[in-house]
């Protein structure tokens, strides 16, 4: 069964756009790359360079792909560009990704409008999306996010994340955190990155690697100016 979603994909646009951002997205991508972690990337590699915005879910009835495409170009068009800040490498538990370090109000804003927004496009959950989740592992306050938004991270328990590996296991932890700080040393390390777009994102069929449906350009050029008038 196809799923979308929709994400978060700092360089989605290209180098012509943002070099800054560009250049973050391919130093991720040569992480994912690295054969010597591709264990500890498995997850990471299906889901792709992303942070959610709204997770994955099946249409519900009556809705289209084109619709949900509509729908996307229209949020888009009435938000503007988010500014991430200082970019860089950090533990999210047994994770490792990229989050940002100061004001993160925008994102966080643009976030919770995404939730709300593609609700609509989402089908019930089922037995099988339950099962992924594994409720029982989640807080009761989790457990109440997901069953009314299919998702149990968001709005209070939402933290922005660009995810670089699957789980560590505590052996390994020096070994990855040493191989990302020096893969990140010159490149993303520390940036402030601009968010220029959101994306759709796409599964094919279960366990099919995320491919990139569309991207919705946020804001128009103001907003540059008024992000860098106030950073």
């Amino acid at each position: 069964m196809t799923r979308y979603a929709v994400y978060a994909v700092p360089g989605l646009l290209g180098e012509s756009d943002d070099p800054i951002a560009a250049g973050l997205r391919s130093t991720v991508e040569a992480w994912y790359a690295r054969p010597e972690f591709h264990d500890l990337t498995v997850d990471a590699r299906r889901y792709g360079f992303h942070a959610t915005l709204k997770a994955p879910f099946r249409l519900a009835g009556g809705r289209t792909e084109a619709d949900l495409r509509a729908a996307a170009d229209a949020f888009a068009a009435s938000h503007h560009c988010v500014l991430l800040p200082a970019l860089r490498p950090a533990n999210l538990g047994r994770f490792r990704a990229l989050l940002p370090h100061g004001d993160d109000s925008a994102i966080r804003m643009l976030a919770d409008e995404a939730v709300r927004s593609f609700d609509v496009f989402r089908a019930e959950l089922d037995d099988a999306d339950i099962r992924r989740r594994r409720p029982e592992t989640l807080s009761a306050r989790e457990r109440v996010l997901f069953e009314q938004w299919g998702y149990p991270y968001v709005f209070e328990e939402f933290r922005f994340h660009l995810t670089l590996t699957d789980p560590i296991p505590p052996a390994r932890e020096s070994e990855i955190d040493s191989a990302i700080a020096a893969h990140f040393a010159k490149d993303g390390h520390g940036c402030d990155v601009l968010l220029r777009s959101i994306a759709l994102f796409i599964e094919r069929e279960p366990g099919a690697p995320f491919e990139v449906l569309s991207a919705h350009p946020l804001a128009t050029p103001s907003a540059d100016a008024d992000l860098q008038e106030t950073a």
